[in-house]
Parts: C-alpha cells; structure tokens; sequence
C-alpha cells in the first residue's frame, strides 16, 4: 500500500483492476496493488515486484508490514505499507491474457491495472475493495503510534 502525506492529510494510492470484468465497476473496485508470490521469493520481495509490475515505477525506501487477511474470495492478502508520491497519470501496467469474449477461442490483452488514484481515507474506506479495507486503518494505526 503506498501511501503519502501532502500537508499532512493521509492518502493511500489505489488502483483500479483492469479487463472486462472490472470495466464498469467503481465502488467497492479499488485495490491494493498484488499478486501471487513466486516460489523461493519472500512475501516483502513479491509485494514489491508486484506493485512495480502493475504501477510502472520503482518503489523506494523501507517496507512496514500491515498483516495478512482473507479476503471475501479467499484470497489470503500480506500488505506492507511504502510512503512515496507517486504521479497517477504515469502509471503503465503490466498486461494478462484472457479468451474474450467467453468461449469465443480469441485471446485478448487487457492491463492487469488500467488506473490508479490517490484517495484521502475516509474515501478509500467507500471505494476500496471491502475485504481490503482493514489495511486502511492498520495503516494508520501504524502512523499514529510514529508520532
């Protein structure tokens, strides 16, 4: 989860899955950047490569771990959290393939993210995945105990 803190308001960068099945989807759509971890690699080493993968930018500087969590699919989730500002309308994804339509026998490619966007908390909290949403306050439950 890479955060930032312009004049000292919290925002968290989410970013908006890409393809069909996201395509008309806002509320409740917003995610963590993530992905599977390869074999060998550490939960740190793949957050990181993943959100370089889906944002198109180096992530810099040290990682917090905000924990692990099921989400509502089953997905178990490890998030860190990184303060960096990053340029939303700079973000080049990485892209996946996907016979689209359904059974049609054509494979299409699609941006694993097709965008990104700072939100301040109390946002985040109505447009981020819900089963991600208690990252937000470990977040800031880890920022609080910093000051």
């Amino acid at each position: 989860m890479v955060y930032r803190r312009p004049g000292g308001v919290l925002q968290v960068l989410l970013v908006h899955p890409g393809g069909p099945f996201w395509r008309r989807r806002d509320r409740g759509a917003w995610q963590i950047p993530k992905g599977q971890i390869a074999p060998g690699e550490s939960a740190e080493a793949a957050a990181r490569r993943e959100a370089e993968e889906e944002l198109g930018v180096t992530l810099r500087g040290a990682v917090v771990p905000l924990g692990v969590l099921r989400q509502a699919g089953g997905k178990i989730v490890e998030c860190f959290a990184l303060e960096q500002d990053i340029d939303p309308s700079a973000i080049t994804s990485n892209r996946f393939e996907l016979e689209w339509p359904p059974k049609s026998g054509r494979l299409r490619s699609f941006p694993e993210v097709d965008a990104g966007r700072w939100f301040e908390i109390a946002e985040a909290q109505e447009m981020m995945l819900p089963s991600q949403r208690s990252f937000l306050g470990r977040l800031g439950a880890h920022l609080a105990k910093k000051i």
